[in-house]
């Protein structure tokens, strides 16, 4: 199959190496991958700040984009719902929305498209350790995603996958969340991060490299040595 990547922002601008770890995967899987260049941002800030005609502009460079890809794959649960999920919502009823809602149709999320569309639980990985795995809100909620990275991680030789007690609880992160009421952000990320710490772990995994950017952040200044990981991270691993 020729998989079209979409590369988040957070990804492409802060952790590359989740990018081409997603590369490796489907390429050690026997799939062909093509990244287009001229992709951007998903729209998604101005979206949930109420911007929604500049989202809407942004969105339609992406449709023009990924308009001739046969299956989209995103490293992220955020952007994936903003696509699958929201992109349907912003042209409702305008003359774009067929080709939003044929966009959202070949969209996945990563760990969704290896177990749901590949049918895929284990892909060689071996990575040592005591995990913990971290739902980034959009993934679980929007697109209901719990299940397939965890079927993914209980298939890495070497890995312990150990439940924490707030997994489905928000990192406070939240886009411009954080930004607007920085306080509030920071209190629901000390209570994700103490329930992280309480599991032992030695990594906190997710599919979303926005929250893991909270959640670093928040263990760093607590002195915590617990590391963040992508899932991708961890799948490439061998």
């Amino acid at each position: 199959m020729k998989v079209t990547l979409f590369i988040p922002c957070f990804v492409d601008q802060f952790y590359p190496q989740t990018g081409m770890n997603i590369v490796k995967i489907l390429e050690r899987l026997g799939h062909t991958v093509d990244y287009p260049e001229a992709q951007t941002c998903c729209g998604q800030p101005p979206f949930n700040s109420g911007y929604w005609d500049e989202a809407r502009a942004v969105a339609e460079r992406q449709m023009a984009v990924f308009r001739d890809a046969e299956t989209v794959v995103i490293s992220s649960g955020s952007c994936g719902a903003m696509v699958k999920v929201f992109y349907p919502e912003l042209f409702h009823g305008r003359p774009q929305e067929a080709q939003a809602r044929a966009l959202a149709a070949k969209t996945f999320e990563f760990s969704d498209f290896l177990v749901n569309q590949l049918g895929v639980l284990d892909v060689g990985a071996r990575f040592p350790g005591r995990a913990t795995f971290h739902d980034g809100c959009h993934g679980l909620r929007e697109l209901r995603l719990k299940g397939p990275p965890r079927q993914l991680l209980e298939h890495v030789q070497g890995l312990e996958l150990i439940e924490m007690k707030e997994a489905e609880t928000c990192c406070g992160f939240g886009g411009t969340f954080a930004v607007k009421f920085p306080m509030i952000s920071t209190a629901m990320g000390e209570v994700k991060c103490a329930s992280i710490a309480e599991t032992g772990a030695d990594f906190v995994i997710s599919n979303d490299s926005s929250c893991l950017m909270q959640i670093r952040g928040i263990l760093d200044r607590q002195g915590n040595p617990v590391k963040t990981l992508h899932l991708a991270d961890v799948l490439a691993q061998t």
